[in-house]
């Protein structure tokens, strides 16, 4: 009787341990929310909102997919979550002795800076009506920073929101490349013979400080136009109060227009 021998590589294969399917194993680091919408936003800042996948982050993860959905219910909420994430990261800075108008630059820039951190995620939060929420640090902050000057209890949220849509407007244009075409367009033609100015490109930092500058102008004359007119009478005729949207009446001799270019760079 002839005995079959085994030959060794084929004992090494069956000896091989088989590697467990995807999800299946013990994790050094176990899945939470928290790392998730993490490893979301990762994918995100990568290739944008519309390619993430349940599919593709459970990939990332080395994660069965089904298993995601025990800590976020659908991508919707993942999507959230990530921009809570982003959210926390806002810097609460009160700084309660500077400013009212150094306060509000601070929070625009804090503000541009988490858009161009993420600018993927924030583009798609940009579109979203509930974006922005009571608890939001930014929020909060722009309430607490708008009621030092003395801007109606009445008209706090109304000027925040105004405020914001002007700010999250100028960031959508920054991040989609429409600022930089729009700044760029030159609305007269050299003459034949003549070479236009040399273009060195839109300053958009330089821009973001006009658009907080031109805010906080406006902001100023409302406040002063209800300083000194609100109650009197000129030439027989109350002044209007300037937060009804009412025409307010001002004296020639008063200037409300004390706009504040900035620099060049």
């Amino acid at each position: 009787m002839s005995i079959r021998r085994t030959k060794p590589d084929t004992v090494r294969r069956m000896k091989k341990v088989k590697r467990p399917p995807r999800g299946t194993r013990r994790r050094d680091v176990p899945l939470t929310e928290a790392r998730i919408c993490a490893a979301a936003l990762r994918l995100i800042d990568a290739d944008g909102v519309e390619a993430l996948t349940m599919r593709k982050l459970a990939t990332a993860l080395d994660a069965n997919p089904m298993s995601l959905y025990h800590h976020v219910p659908n991508r919707d909420a993942l999507l959230r979550g990530a921009v809570r994430m982003v959210g926390a990261q806002f810097r609460t800075v009160t700084l309660e002795d500077a400013p009212w108008q150094e306060r509000i630059r601070l929070l625009a820039t804090d503000f541009r800076t988490l858009a161009h951190r993420h600018p993927n995620l924030m583009a798609y939060s940009f579109s979203q009506p509930d974006f922005i929420q009571p608890e939001d640090p930014f929020w909060a902050a722009l309430i607490a920073t708008l009621d030092v000057p003395g801007v109606p209890r009445s008209e706090i949220r109304q000027v925040a929101a105004l405020m914001c849509a002007v700010v999250i407007g100028v960031l959508i244009a920054e991040l989609n490349g429409s600022l930089h075409q729009w700044s760029s367009l030159d609305p007269t033609a050299p003459a034949a013979g003549e070479d236009g100015p040399p273009d060195a490109g839109p300053d958009e930092e330089r821009m973001f400080r006009l658009v907080l500058d031109t805010i906080i102008t406006g902001l100023e004359s409302r406040l002063t136009a209800d300083d000194d007119g609100q109650g009197a009478d000129r030439d027989g005729a109350p002044e209007a109060d300037p937060w009804s949207g009412e025409p307010v009446f001002v004296p020639r001799q008063q200037s409300v227009s004390s706009s504040r270019w900035p620099d060049p760079v």
